[in-house]
């Protein structure tokens, strides 16, 4: 029981009567028997002190009063008379000594040798009057009790005196061996006691139900105000079927007399099925009976549940006023689930058109026969919708639910105009709904279109609410529920429950809105930010495909960070690059566009591959420390990249990656390799370089870059996805570049990708050996007419002839310039492409600028005519030196006539760059 009051049954804290009355009494047996062990204890230490005193007066009276024992003291030596005696009646009587001396106190005897002839200490002068001494004191031995006697002559004198002591210790000690005795019996008077006393508090506290005093007091005091002042009947049946009790509400509830306790059920006037519950004693719940006039709720249980008596308990409830309450609140309770559903069923997606088919499609089913949505053409777009928004400007029917074709209504993409003059048109500008119970009546919402209105009412359709799509003081469009099917009208607590509806619809609408209009921005700008296609080169055949997550994984759906790019460069030449920016939406789409950027810019400086990762990781960390401070969402680390160029003219390809995933090469024959190009870490690391990889491709290899989208997933790891995409790539080794994207995706592509991917497949070609020319030049002035001839030669034999003057012009001042300028074997190369393309190289790595001379200069116009005559111009460095190369058009036109213009100012000779 007292675990129903929430306290612990502990024996430490007895707050039940039971409790407290069962410590009482174990706290007075052990009292009674501490007192009798303390009496015992006592008692013993009294009488052996006694037991001393008795003992060593009869030792010490029995050996003085022994034959011969005036002779020996009168003997010339008493000590060796008397001291074999008194040690041998010392042994035999169990005293600890006993001493034999003259009046004057001086021992004959004692049990230590060195002792005799000493004075005795004790009190002698009774003795010597002829009586007894008994005293107790403390000697070297420990407490003990010694007796003195006279020894008398045969003329009645004293001669001499005995003394016989023992210590309190050797007569307790048999006392002693009987405390373990003592002890166990009254500890086995405890433990019966504590048993007894134990049984009795636990009949005790089940009479009790373990209360404790303050609580048995308050139970009585309370237990008729309470049972008698509740608002619910109580009444307890025995299990005879006798009325035990019943409170004031039960009387009242049932008709019952004052003196009803111990009657019989059955003779309490109540009626049968009454009368049969309360004497069943079955289990009841909220079951209802009709008494009278009333209509009671009962609750029926057993009392024996818990360990009480036989019998039954019945509470009565009054639900006379509750029942007729009980349509009123199924009704609301009907109309809150509805829009509880609704929260639930409506708005499952971010989709501003799919939301409005739910919300037509639930109501339709639930709350309407035929429910129309019509929004703004603003909304449907994602823009803010306008405030003139269903008067002026038209609303596109978005949504049809429950409505035959031949319903008069208008169909789902037709653009409404709802007429201000009409009472939906100006409830849509009032932002009122609108409550139509009788259309057949034709009250001025007919007006919109009065042909209609006559089809719609003659299907069946008779009522009707307009309610419009409000949300944050915007109109989006407006829902009219149509009733066709059930006779009524709607009422105006329908109305009050379609605005609810409408209201929680409308705010998933409008997030719609705002994420269609956030979504298209954000398409908008990743879509500007990537590339349009490809450029035109001649380097390789290349497909591209790029394939953003779905929605609702880490961001915007279709709006990544993943970027790839083929960007042509000098020679001939091309970079194909595949970036990963880690994350998806706005951030990562911008953070990519910032890296393609900075990518094409650092290409244009024809940097080699490591190079090129090295400043994009360095400009990375450096973006990181001015935006990581002011926002935490501007980090850019966990970018990726590789970086590849591949050379037509001699078939190389250079890569360099900054933690990105292996590229693959497929060769002619159908080998499928994985190119080892060395790891490097993220960009934004830093402090780390970047490794090169260069190997030889024969023409027609495929060289295939991608990111981690395409070979991992959710339900696949890297390394499986990995030899599938080889595979996939050996199976067919002829495919195009757009085949082979088509079968890499079709064979590896996730149902549900949760990674943006890109992939970018390239086809090598090599150029023609006849349509590259190469010289080396001796570094002698003399040798730059021989290289000009040789070029013109090589053009008139390419058909080229048109190009040989302005190409002399370009060769004689950059081989003047090497000659002049720098050291080292000098080399002249021609490569007929899309573009005609000279280069010139040395082991100089000065490069030569371009500026404007002044008109008293005598040089440093050559760069500029190089610059006029060229389409572009640059330097490469290498790892022996530098190559200034040009390019010129190859259109079809005229020879160029103009050289000697540009002609004019300029020298041979240049200065060097700084």
């Amino acid at each position: 029981m007292a675990g129903r009051y929430g306290r612990p049954r502990s024996v430490l804290r007895m707050r039940t009567v039971a409790g407290q009355v069962f410590l009482l009494q174990v706290a007075i047996v052990v009292l009674l028997v501490a007192a009798a062990m303390a009496a015992l204890v006592l008692q013993s230490r009294t009488d052996s002190e006694r037991e001393a005193r008795n003992r060593s007066v009869a030792v010490a009276r029995t050996f003085a009063s022994a034959p011969g024992m005036e002779a020996a003291l009168k003997s010339p030596d008493p000590t060796a008379v008397l001291q074999p005696r008194a040690e041998a009646a010392r042994k035999l009587s169990g005293v600890d000594f006993i001493v034999v001396m003259n009046t004057d106190g001086i021992r004959y005897t004692h049990p230590i040798a060195n002792r005799i002839g000493k004075k005795f200490v004790g009190t002698l002068q009774p003795a010597l009057a002829g009586g007894i001494v008994t005293e107790r004191i403390t000697g070297t031995i420990g407490p003990l009790v010694q007796a003195v006697v006279p020894v008398f002559g045969h003329d009645g004198k004293v001669v001499g005196l005995v003394s016989a002591g023992i210590t309190i210790r050797k007569v307790s000690g048999v006392v002693d061996q009987q405390f373990p005795l003592l002890f166990g019996a009254a500890a086995g008077v405890l433990l019966l006691t504590t048993g007894g006393t134990a049984l009795v508090s636990r009949r005790l506290r089940r009479q009790t139900h373990g209360l404790g005093p303050a609580e048995m007091t308050r139970m009585y005091e309370h237990h008729d105000a309470v049972l008698h002042a509740v608002r619910e009947g109580v009444i307890i049946v025995g299990a005879d079927g006798r009325l035990l009790l019943a409170n004031d509400e039960a009387r009242r509830l049932l008709g019952l007399a004052a003196d009803v306790e111990g009657r019989p059920v059955a003779d309490l006037g109540l009626d049968p099925d009454t009368a049969r519950l309360l004497s069943s004693g079955r289990t009841v719940t909220d079951e209802v009976h009709p008494v009278g006039d009333r209509l009671l709720a009962v609750n029926q249980r057993s009392t024996a549940q818990a360990g009480g008596p036989p019998g039954s308990v019945t509470t009565l409830r009054d639900t006379t006023e509750l029942r007729a309450l009980t349509g009123r609140a199924e009704s609301a309770r009907g109309r809150l689930k509805l829009l509880y559903d609704a929260g639930t069923e409506i708005g499952t997606t971010l989709d501003v058109v799919r939301t409005c088919e739910e919300l037509a499609e639930f109501a339709a089913a639930r709350f309407a026969d035929i429910v129309t949505v019509d929004l703004a053409e603003d909304v449907l777009t994602g823009e803010e919708p306008t405030d003139t928004a269903g008067t002026g400007t038209g609303m596109r029917r978005t949504a049809v639910s429950g409505a035959p074709p031949d319903s008069g209504l208008y169909p789902v993409g037709h653009l409404v105009r709802f007429d201000p003059a009409t009472s939906v048109g100006s409830g849509i500008d009032r932002g009122e709904p609108v409550l139509e119970p009788d259309l057949t009546a034709f009250r001025g919402w007919h007006l919109q279109n009065p042909q209609r209105a006559r089809r719609i009412v003659a299907h069946g359709i008779h009522s009707m609410i307009a309610v419009p799509l409000r949300a944050r003081g915007a109109i989006l469009g407006v829902v009219l529920f149509w009733r066709s099917q059930e006779p009524g009208p709607f009422e105006e607590e329908e109305l009050s429950l379609a605005e609810e509806l409408v209201a929680r619809a409308a705010v998933s609408i409008d997030n719609a809105r705002r994420y269609t209009r956030e979504h298209t921005m954000a398409i908008t700008l990743q879509r500007s930010l990537l590339p349009r296609g490809l450029p035109e080169q001649n380097a390789v055949e290349a497909a591209y495909r790029y394939l953003p997550a779905q929605a609702g994984r880490g961001g915007l759906g279709g709006v990544g960070g993943d970027w790839f790019d083929i960007i042509p460069l000098p020679g001939a030449r091309v970079a194909l690059v595949v970036g990963d920016v880690v994350g998806h939406g706005l951030h990562a789409a911008a953070t990519m566009g910032r890296l393609r950027t900075a990518v094409h810019n650092f290409a244009n400086l024809d940097l080699p591959p490591d190079e090129i990762l090295w400043h994009l990781d360095e400009l990375v960390t450096r973006i990181d420390q001015d935006e990581g401070a002011e926002e935490a969402g501007g980090s850019v680390t966990g970018a990726t990249c590789l970086y590849a160029i591949y050379d037509p003219a001699s078939g190389t390809c250079t890569m360099a990656r900054a933690g990105h995933v292996q590229p693959m090469v497929l060769r002619p024959d159908g080998t499928v390799e994985t190119a080892e190009v060395p790891g490097g870490p993220p960009l934004g690391l830093g402090g780390l370089p970047f490794e090169t990889w260069q190997g030889r491709l024969p023409e027609g290899s495929r060289l295939v870059l991608f990111t981690d989208g395409l070979v991992e997933d959710r339900d696949r790891d890297i390394d499986e996805g990995t030899a599938l995409l080889a595979r996939t790539l050996a199976d067919r080794p002829g495919r195009t570049p757009e085949e082979t994207c088509e079968a890499a995706l079709g064979a590896l592509l996730p149902e549900s990708p949760s990674d943006d991917i890109a992939l970018l497949v390239a086809r090598t070609r090599v150029l023609d050996a006849a349509h590259i020319a190469d010289w080396d030049v001796p570094p002698d002035p003399s040798a730059v007419a021989q290289v000009r001839a040789a070029a013109v030669h090589k053009l008139i034999e390419w058909g080229l002839a048109a190009e040989a003057f302005t190409t002399e012009l370009i060769l004689s001042e950059l081989v003047t310039n090497s000659i002049r300028y720098a050291s080292g074997p000098i080399g002249v190369r021609l490569i007929r492409d899309s573009s005609l393309i000279c280069e010139v190289s040395d082991r100089s790595s000065t490069s030569p600028h371009l500026r404007q001379a002044a008109t008293t200069d005598e040089g440093g116009r050559g760069l500029f005519l190089v610059a006029q005559l060229a389409e572009r111009w640059g330097t490469r460095y290498t790892a022996g030196g530098k190559v200034i190369w040009t390019e010129q058009a190859l259109a079809d036109g005229e020879p160029f006539t103009g050289a000697d213009d540009l002609l004019a100012g300029a020298v041979e000779g240049e200065e060097p760059g700084a």
